[in-house]
């Protein structure tokens, strides 16, 4: 017997595709709009220190700061490069800064690997809720017993800004490291120990290479604190010839008062190096801290 054909059975699309696809092309206003006031909170401010800094002391004390510098003036810059020595103040700067970076990668990585491999013991685990602890006392809290001990070792100079700058870095820096060496599995120590490698040489050779962006991730934060930081140095550097350059402004902000264009460019020349570091390194910092923070 012939076989009868089937009859075709027409499926009806699904109730929801086509909401699922207007979903997912939908603009979520509300969360644009809060993006938007965010991005008019740090670009007005930006815009007002660029202009001011491009006009003239006449055009400066007109009252409109939101108006464009006719004619561009660069003499707030040269004038603020003079006043401030800025040379010599952005090189105590970048010293200060190096000294935190370097001291702070160094001695985080160094805490963080000990405290992770030996958790098991009381003194490291203690010494790890010790350092998260002392993340909610802030500077000013200890400023006086820091300025007497400082000033009678003979701390009070750029070292010991450097050294204290470290300490308060510490802290936040131990819990980044600490969640990032969580992921890294201890066989491969293990493996170089069996071959002869030192702790030391397992740390330096194996361990340290791999924190590589862990350790950019906290090398920034490190500079852009030890760079824009005012209340430190202020306090601790007794010389003012040997002042950071946030300091140095603040020591001329009698001769800005009336040369706001002066005092805006002075500012920006001392926030430029940060910006510059911060929009070229960003994505290791992003990188850093998702992957510590997924993998730990």
């Amino acid at each position: 017997m012939p076989q009868q054909s089937k009859p075709a059975v027409t499926r009806a699309p699904r109730a929801g595709g086509r909401k699922r696809h207007g979903t997912r092309g939908r603009v979520n206003r509300p969360g644009t709009i809060i993006l938007i006031l965010c991005a008019v909170t740090v670009i007005l401010p930006l815009y007002v220190t660029i202009s001011m800094a491009f006009k003239t002391t006449g055009q400066a004390v007109d009252g409109n700061a939101f108006s464009l510098p006719a004619p561009f003036s660069i003499d707030g810059f040269v004038q603020a490069w003079k006043l401030t020595k800025f040379p010599v103040g952005a090189g105590i700067s970048l010293l200060v800064t190096a000294g935190t970076v370097i001291a702070t990668i160094i001695l985080a990585a160094w805490a963080s690997y000990a405290i992770v491999r030996n958790w098991d013991r009381r003194l490291f685990r203690y010494s790890f809720f010790y350092l998260l602890a002392a993340m909610f006392i802030p500077f000013p809290v200890v400023a006086l017993p820091q300025i007497q001990l400082t000033g009678r070792v003979g701390l009070d100079n750029p070292l010991g800004v450097i050294l204290l700058a470290t300490m308060f870095q510490m802290s936040f820096s131990v819990m980044l490291y600490t969640a990032f060496l969580r992921s890294i599995p201890i066989e491969i120590e293990e493996s170089a120990r069996i071959d002869g490698a030192t702790i030391w040489q397992t740390f330096w050779k194996l361990v340290f290479p791999l924190l590589a962006p862990m350790s950019a991730t906290v090398g920034i934060f490190a500079f852009l604190y030890a760079w824009n930081d005012f209340m430190m140095p202020s306090l601790i550097i007794s010389d003012p010839a040997l002042q950071t350059l946030p300091v140095r402004q603040n020591l001329f902000q009698t001769q800005f008062s009336s040369n706001y264009n002066v005092a805006f460019a002075s500012y920006l020349m001392a926030m430029a190096p940060a910006i510059i570091v911060y929009l070229f390194t960003q994505r290791w910092v992003m990188a850093g801290v998702t992957q510590g923070a997924v993998k730990g």
